[in-house]
């Protein structure tokens, strides 16, 4: 059987816990098999962001047209993008493909609170989220984009995630053009090695839809990913230490 084709579109986390290299862990785990269009170099560790060295836009959309050409795809993970010219020539060059389901996570501020995206490529934001099937942005990544309303002004489906919410539980909520479809909640678990969880969670959903799975299952498989994984942190840095990796992770449908 052919693996889902997953082309990931995003920074290269040096610590390993976040990016690219969650993304590509994640996908390998679920079955999938990864590509890369690296947006972005980073230094960065448990406790933060040291450097971000942008990567020029033609070399993104030159990474992107190598696989896209040859190997093919089958669904599509945008987190960090790294520049306002970037995101919007990934947009164009995305808006070429038929029936590919595309999650964007909108990367902005890392876990540690670093700043990862500017204002000016916040606002080409605008671009991806009209082209996506899924935008997966958190509580402070939602309201800098406008609130629940993106869904139905740029008629696509939003997960907006509850994990920087106060409280033992989390909720999030699956809101399409019409409203809320599906809400679901769970106890929050208590660590603090909480570093990728976005983009991990990302990568699963887009790994899922390009297994065929609707979107409602491929959510649903990716946040039980995303909290075994959580309780598997081994427990690396001084910090925000990364996720562990659930091997034999029953990834069928």
């Amino acid at each position: 059987m052919t693996p889902a084709r997953i082309l990931i579109i995003a920074g290269s986390d040096s610590g390993g816990g976040a990016g690219i290299q969650a993304d590509i862990r994640t996908v390998t785990l679920l079955g999938g098999h990864a590509m890369t269009a690296i947006t972005a170099i980073t230094a960065q560790n448990t406790l933060g962001v040291q450097g971000v060295h942008a990567v020029p836009t033609p070399m993104v959309v030159q990474q992107m047209d190598s696989v896209l050409s040859d190997i093919g795809v089958d669904a599509v993970k945008i987190g960090m993008i790294g520049s306002a010219e970037t995101a919007a020539a990934v947009a164009d060059r995305l808006a070429q493909l038929e029936h590919v389901p595309i999650v964007f996570d909108p990367v902005m501020v890392a876990t540690s609170g670093s700043a990862l995206a500017d204002e000016s490529t916040i606002a080409a934001f605008e671009q991806l989220m009209s082209i996506a099937t899924l935008v997966t942005p958190n509580i402070p990544e939602l309201e800098a984009l406008g609130g629940e309303e993106i869904a139905l002004r740029f008629d696509t489906h939003v997960l907006a995630k509850g994990g920087h919410g106060e409280g033992t539980m989390l909720t999030d909520r699956l809101i399409g053009p019409q409203g809320v479809r599906k809400a679901w909640s769970n106890k929050r678990i208590d660590t603090p090695h909480t570093h990728g969880t976005g983009c991990t969670l990302a990568s699963a959903i887009a790994t899922g839809l390009g297994q065929g799975l609707d979107l409602i299952d491929a959510i649903d498989r990716a946040r039980k990913y995303v909290r075994e994984a959580l309780v598997l942190a081994p427990g690396l840095g001084q910090g925000h230490g990364p996720m562990g990796a659930p091997f034999g992770f029953h990834f069928h449908a």
